[in-house]
């Protein structure tokens, strides 16, 4: 194992999340409420955005791409179907100082290098576009 972290969860989505080793500590609400706090889908959003854009980076410097720059957004929702709760995923990726073949090349191979892409390859519907290709 390459590394390996521990978060303790109480009282659910309305609630406290910290680390083990009390780094960060954050209150929990739920979504659509006026409480302060964050939600799961807020915090996997932010780790899937900067794991992913690591992917690109990394990708990138394997295959000696002049990458200049990247940024990934990505949304998160939460969706429903018969009883089942699932994530539904949009990854908006820019690419600087690429050809657009190179850039769709680049975005899929990181899709492939991306942790948080395979564990939900096949549980939950990911989207992933190249804004540049989608103007």
């Amino acid at each position: 194992m390459i590394y390996s972290t521990t978060a303790i969860a109480s009282g659910g989505r309305d609630g406290s999340a910290k680390l083990a080793d009390d780094s960060l500590t954050l209150t929990m609400t739920t979504p659509g409420t006026s409480a302060p706090g964050h939600n799961p889908e807020q915090l996997f959003a932010m780790g899937y955005a900067a794991c992913f854009d690591n992917a690109l980076i990394l990708t990138a410097k394997r295959l000696k791409m002049a990458l200049k720059g990247c940024q990934t957004q990505v949304t998160v929702g939460l969706d429903k179907v018969a009883e089942q709760y699932l994530l539904d995923v949009t990854i908006d990726v820019s690419i600087e100082g690429l050809e657009p073949a190179q850039s769709e090349q680049l975005i899929a191979l990181a899709h492939e290098v991306c942790p948080y892409s395979n564990a939900l390859r096949g549980n939950a519907k990911v989207r992933v576009k190249n804004l540049e290709q989608s103007a």
